[in-house]
């Protein structure tokens, strides 16, 4: 019987954690296409680094609503100080 190496498996496995998902946008217009394009080409990157940099961006960035969740989340942070106060009790103190 024909002993099966463990090898390919392995680096399939590997192949698989190292590869990103695949993103693919149909009927997007031509004049959009061509200002990616010409944006990337003016950064140096090729289409797909520079869309990729891009999409990255966004997701790091959170929504209205997820920055409403986290505020929200902290709860009060007790009872505020006007800021016109807080600079004069500032300067008395010597700070």
């Amino acid at each position: 019987m024909a002993r099966v190496s463990p090898r390919p498996f392995v680096v399939s496995r590997y192949h698989t954690q190292r590869m990103g998902v695949v993103v693919q946008i149909g009927d997007l217009p031509e004049p959009v296409h061509r200002t990616l394009k010409a944006r990337a080409a003016a950064s140096g990157s090729s289409l797909s680094e520079y869309l990729r940099a891009l999409l990255a961006r966004e997701a790091a960035r959170p929504t209205a609503a997820e920055l409403t969740a986290r505020i929200t989340a902290r709860g009060a942070s007790g009872e505020l100080e006007a800021s016109e106060l807080a600079v004069r009790r500032l300067r008395d103190l010597g700070e």
